[in-house]
């Protein structure tokens, strides 16, 4: 006699004779199901089991976790190496999602929770897709975001689905729905409210649809919108390829050949095209950018989200936070932190201030919070005390100062104000290079001083610099990681030094772009340069970003520390053209021309600010090394000098703070792709043509002539 219950360590089945209907439940150890070898094989036993049930109707493919399934299991994808196995296990798992869709019983996806990646490609294999409504649930393929593709059918079954412009857009993107985006999609063909709903809608779609197939399995196929071959799906696809590469400047694999492989695959039938999408997965998958991807925006984020290695606060967290300083960046984490639940105060001395900080407010509830009902949204803005006085201030837990970088105006401040903060009460400034002890020198508590490096738009940016200081205690540092992972950023921690490590990479990135200018390159080869290297923004449009002012200022500060070393052709460069009035984006001319706020082409008038010297001489492999090689030598002297605390950190700073390419995982990740031999002659080159800025550094010097790396990235043989 047939059993009625089937138990694998991957999932779980159970038949119910009296609706003929099987459930398989997915149950992998540990927090989440992810697909690997062990669920292929569970999955694959379990629908074996079912089928022997004479009586069978139809099954539904659920989980016990609290999400359906995770996807990928990233562990096995970083460590895989050879293509001919990687190849085999996809055929395999393609096979057996084949084998779910061509059953012959309706199969249903009943999803409890959020599906990504190789979980919603699972339930893309089923004939019907319903799913709890709840507001953090989500589905999507978010592989090219880790320098993949997806590999279990998406790129076939997506685009066949929801039609060829919807699917493009969710897979190049990698785009993430929740419920209600993605039903009006087609992602999801149904939502309801609770688990006992999702069981019934799922067995009324098997008694109504005894004979169920996939769109792509009937007789004569149709896809929504325009159809594969026809003129208007050519143009489609050819507008989304010149939309990725003016996006990407051609650096990014992943979407490229994702584009490929629904544009192939859409050509032929189902099964050829799932062998198309195969191939590209392997090809992407086995590949250094992919590795590098992977450790650092999947296993380097992971562990600074969890603060690896931190010290972990168990007290009362904060509960006021008291902000000083009612600029675009106070008014900034104004928004934030009320959204996150604190009770906010926002000071500064000018009631202007505070009126564009009231609307600044505002804007961002009704942008970012329009989801939310209006006594919601009121209920953000009440958290909010704007004050001119010091008063509100007492008893605050937390004070981030935010004022302008003035050591002797942050000194008064903190004498000022730090007796009202709280017993125990945290001091943070927001300073962007001046060293924390510099900054607390004043402090009656240097124990609970430290600094906290916020990006901007401090609404947008992850990234959250947490600088330390030898005095800094580890109950206020553990505070603030709490208070950190409450406002939803990305900490990384770091020692204290002059720039700390993000703004000297920074620094070191938009001065080097200045400095090739002066030498006389063409601004728009560096420009270029710097895209086709992978860096997120080129190094003269993000120096008028932040004003060419601001980098004057920041040089007359810098020489207190660093004495002649900030001087360089690239710096009086840039003193020349502020002295034109040219000072960046916010005054309508910087090196760029500005309309309307709107960048109009570089100024034409730069070549004659430069010497000529270097015109002709580097061609564009040659400037990306140039800018590289200046942030990662700058990065290495972090790490070297104790600014930094792991390698992790400054791959994970520099991608998520600064945007160095993410597809080498970062500067340290980029150095680990490279012959370090090749590198240090290259920097005594660079060194002796230009300055000292391009020395290498000894610990670079140490790792090249014992041949180690940074990491024990797996590398394709």
């Amino acid at each position: 006699m047939t059993t009625q219950e089937f138990q694998h360590t991957a999932l779980r089945g159970s038949m119910d004779p009296s609706s003929g209907v099987t459930t398989l439940t997915l149950a992998m150890p540990g927090r989440a199901n992810v697909i690997n070898a062990e669920f292929g094989d569970g999955l694959r036993e379990a629908l074996a089991w079912a089928r022997t049930h004479d009586d069978l109707k139809g099954i539904i493919l659920t989980s016990s976790h609290r999400d359906f399934c995770a996807g990928a299991d990233i562990d096995r994808l970083f460590a895989m190496t050879d293509p001919a196995e990687l190849y085999q296990g996809v055929k395999e798992l393609g096979a057996l999602f084949r084998d779910i869709e061509t059953s012959s019983v309706p199969v249903v996806a009943a999803l409890n929770g959020t599906a990504l990646g190789g979980g919603l490609e699972l339930a893309l294999a089923c004939h019907h897709r319903v799913a709890i409504d709840t507001p953090r649930t989500k589905f999507g393929l978010p592989e090219v975001q880790l320098g993949v593709i997806p590999g279990a059918g998406g790129t076939q079954r997506l685009p066949r689905l929801i039609g060829i412009q919807a699917a493009t857009e969710l897979i190049l993107q990698g785009k993430e729905l929740r419920c209600a985006p993605a039903l009006k999609a087609g992602v999801i063909d149904a939502l309801v409210e609770g688990e006992d709903e999702l069981r019934a809608h799922a067995l009324a779609f098997i008694a109504n649809n005894p004979r169920a197939k996939q769109p792509w399995d009937q007789k004569s196929p149709r896809i929504p919108g325009p159809q594969p071959g026809s003129g208007d799906a050519r143009n489609m696809l050819m507008a989304a390829a010149g939309m990725l590469r003016k996006k990407t400047a051609g650096v990014f694999r992943a979407p490229e050949l994702a584009l490929s492989a629904i544009s192939e695959g859409l050509a032929v039938d189902l099964d050829t095209g799932l062998d198309i999408e195969a191939r590209y997965f392997v090809e992407l998958a086995v590949s250094d950018s992919c590795k590098d991807m992977i450790r650092t925006l999947w296993y380097g984020r992971s562990a600074a989200l969890k603060c690896e290695g931190l010290p972990i606060h168990e007290g009362p967290p904060f509960k006021k936070v008291a902000i000083i300083g009612a600029g675009m960046m106070g008014a900034g984490l104004a928004f934030v932190c009320a959204d996150a639940g604190y009770e906010v105060v926002l000071k500064d001395v000018h009631e202007e201030a505070l009126e564009k900080a009231r609307a600044h407010f505002e804007s961002q509830l009704k942008r970012r919070r329009k989801h939310l009902s209006r006594p919601e949204r009121d209920a953000i803005f009440a958290r909010l005390t704007l004050t001119l006085e010091p008063g509100p201030l007492r008893d605050s837990d937390l004070v981030i100062e935010a004022v302008f970088e003035n050591l002797g105006l942050k000194h008064a401040i903190n004498e000022e104000l730090e007796p009202l903060l709280a017993e125990d009460g945290v001091w943070a400034s927001n300073t962007s290079a001046l060293p924390i002890f510099d900054v607390g020198a004043k402090s009656q508590a240097p124990q609970s001083f430290i600094g906290l490096h916020f990006f901007s738009p401090v609404e947008q940016m992850p990234l959250l610099e947490i600088i330390t200081t030898a005095n800094t205690s580890d109950a206020a540092l553990a505070r603030c990681l709490a208070f950190c992972q409450r406002i939803k950023k990305l900490p990384v921690v770091v020692n204290d030094g002059y720039g700390f490590y993000t703004t000297r990479v920074f620094s070191a990135y938009i001065m080097e772009g200045a400095n090739l200018v002066a030498e006389g390159h063409d601004p728009v080869l560096i420009e270029w340069a710097a895209r086709a290297a992978g860096m997120v923004v080129p190094p003269l449009q993000v120096f008028d970003e932040v004003t060419l002012t601001l980098g004057v200022k920041a040089n007359e500060q810098g020489r207190n520390y660093l004495g002649d070393a900030v001087d360089s052709p690239g710096m009086d460069l840039v003193r020349a053209l502020v002295a034109e009035g040219r000072t960046g984006k916010a005054d309508g001319a910087g090196f760029y021309n500005y309309e309307g706020g709107k960048r109009r082409g570089l100024w034409d008038k730069l070549a004659t600010h430069a010497s000529s010297s270097g015109a002709d001489t580097l061609d564009v492999p040659a400037l990306q090394r140039r800018l590289l090689l200046a942030q990662a030598v700058q990065a290495v002297r972090c790490l070297e000098g104790g600014i930094l605390r792991s390698a992790r950190d400054g791959d994970v700073a520099a991608v998520f703070g600064i945007g160095f390419a993410p597809q080498t995982g970062g500067p340290f990740g980029w150095l680990d792709r490279q012959d370090l031999t090749e590198v240090i002659a290259e920097l005594d080159a660079l060194s002796s043509a230009c300055d000292e800025r391009f020395a290498a550094p000894e610990l670079l010097r140490e790792m090249a002539a014992e041949g180690r790396r940074f990491f024990d990235t797996p590398r394709a043989g």
